[in-house]
């Protein structure tokens, strides 16, 4: 099965999923659980609505959509991927997209969906070079400065990829140290970041309040690729811990690989979550 950073490469398309926090209580649990739909991707492009239905049944409440080739909402408009959304008790909160020649049309679309975020999902331009992570972080900032006119906050999802080293210096923190802290938001796939050997604590560290979406994605550790909850190698309750740190405001839970279905690792993921305190 393909892994979500192949996807993009052979496809161009988008993946990604949120849950909204409490922050103050000694022994919080997890509430209102989101998903990126790119966990149900295939099931969102047979049956939209049919899905939705599905996990609102399990208790999903936040959304947030990938570009697919039936576009930024599996084959529904913004308008009507909203009203279904809040028919069901849910919120379309954010969308991954490319930045290209229709991020303009990406941008009021998301607006119109009724989203807070807009994310870009890979690189505009391929190269790792420090020259390129830094022509990207400017594109990061102009994109930013156009979400910021729709009332959207920008926001750019890691790979694996981006924290390679070039000349002693992680192309990643090229990306965060080269913008404005207050425009150009990171999601953080924590998976991603633990599998290449990086701890997300340090990073919330030096750069606090600019994480506020995660990706809660446990890893294998052989194979390398997602798996349920709490059978691979992230310790959840350690980074739910640190939400302060990270500014995090919500979560998307993302799978991408499942040992029976995909709805069936939704479901389990959620209830793992349901069942979690930290």
């Amino acid at each position: 099965m393909k892994t979500r950073r192949a996807f993009i490469k052979t496809s161009g398309y988008l993946a990604a999923g949120a849950v909204l926090l409490p922050t103050l209580a000694k022994a919080a649990k997890v509430s209102n659980v989101g998903i990126q739909l790119y966990t149900v991707r295939k099931e969102m492009l047979a049956d939209a609505t049919g899905t939705l239905k599905q996990l609102a049944k399990i208790g999903y409440k936040q959304l947030e959509s990938a570009r697919s080739d039936k576009g930024n909402f599996y084959g529904l408009q913004p308008k009507e991927i909203k009203k279904i959304a809040g028919d069901l008790g849910m919120t379309v909160r954010s969308g991954h997209v490319h930045i290209d020649k229709d991020w303009q049309k990406s941008i009021d679309m998301a607006a119109e969906a009724g989203q807070s975020y807009l994310v870009c999902s890979s690189l505009p331009s391929e190269g790792q070079t420090i020259a390129n992570y830094q022509r990207c972080a400017d594109t990061f900032s102009k994109a930013a400065e156009a979400c910021k006119k729709a009332n959207l906050v920008f926001g750019y999802h890691n790979h694996e990829y981006e924290f390679e080293k070039v000349d002693g210096k992680v192309l990643y923190d090229i990306l965060l140290e080269r913008t404005d802290p207050n425009l150009v938001k990171m999601e953080m796939d924590l998976g991603w970041v633990i599998v290449t050997g990086n701890d997300p604590l340090t990073y919330f560290k030096k750069f606090p309040g600019r994480f506020p979406l995660w990706h809660l994605k446990d890893m294998d550790k052989v194979k390398k690729e997602s798996t349920e909850f709490g059978k691979g190698q992230i310790n959840i309750k350690s980074m739910l811990q640190n939400i302060d740190k990270s500014g995090m405001k919500f979560f998307f839970v993302e799978q991408e690989e499942y040992p029976k279905t995909a709805m069936e690792s939704a479901k389990y993921d959620y209830d793992y979550l349901a069942k979690l305190t930290y």
